[in-house]
């Protein structure tokens, strides 16, 4: 992305005013190129150092942008946080549509795995999560962002339904948070790898449970339940 903005004389340019919320509006041009470069900046700085050091004035010196405008448009490093995960948001790939419901979730499993073990897109994660866990502004745009991910993919489980591969009332958020569980849960706690084996795993998991109803709510056909 681009490193060559820098300050355009005064900072008091309209462009860079603040929203009431840091990254509430997509502005175009100058403002567009100031925000690609800035978030940028914080992702790079989040993967390398996480969020505890996170500090405004070096992200736009990174960023080769005005310290003001940083400051004035984004607040505090929570900020930068909730709009680089909006960012991240918009700018996610979209659901896939394989034709059954396991091809959909393995292609879903795939996509988080390979983000959790990308060299950058990890360690960002972990920084984020771990933003949240302090901030109320970084928890809210991480929810946010998990919000915007389970809504695109909701539709392989509404076609899986329509399909009669899984049971009526089968929640598509409750299916597509049993795939991504065990990775981050491997990411964050146990330290297993995320391997090709463990994105396997997750996903016929999940499609096994979705299948006997596991995720269903208020039906009796088709809710075979796991043995207990």
């Amino acid at each position: 992305m681009s490193r060559d903005i820098r300050a355009e004389g005064s900072e008091t340019h309209a462009a860079d005013h603040a929203d009431p919320t840091p990254g509430s509006v997509r502005p175009g041009g100058r403002t567009a190129r100031v925000r690609e470069s800035v978030l940028r900046a914080a992702g790079d700085l989040l993967a390398e150092r996480g969020f505890a050091t996170l500090d405004l004035a070096e992200v736009a010196a990174l960023a080769e942008v005005g310290k003001t405008t940083v400051y004035r448009r984004w607040r505090t490093p929570a900020g930068l946080v909730a709009d680089l995960l909006a960012d991240m948001a918009e700018t996610s790939l979209p659901h896939s549509d394989t034709g059954s419901l396991r091809g959909d979730l393995l292609a879903n499993a795939q996509l988080v795995g390979k983000t959790l073990t990308d060299a950058r897109q990890g360690r960002l994660f972990r920084a984020v999560i771990a933003a949240a866990t302090s901030d109320d502004t970084a928890a809210a745009a991480l929810r946010a962002f998990y919000d915007t991910r389970l809504t695109e993919w909701s539709p392989c489980v509404e076609a899986a339904v329509a399909r009669g591969e899984v049971p009526p009332g089968t929640d598509p958020r409750a299916v597509l948070s049993a795939v991504s569980a065990p990775l981050y849960y491997r990411l964050l706690v146990s330290g297993d790898p995320v391997d090709e084996r463990a994105v396997d795993v997750a996903a016929e998991a999940a499609a096994l449970a979705a299948e006997q109803g596991v995720f269903a709510s208020g039906t009796t056909e088709h809710a075979h339940r796991l043995p207990r």
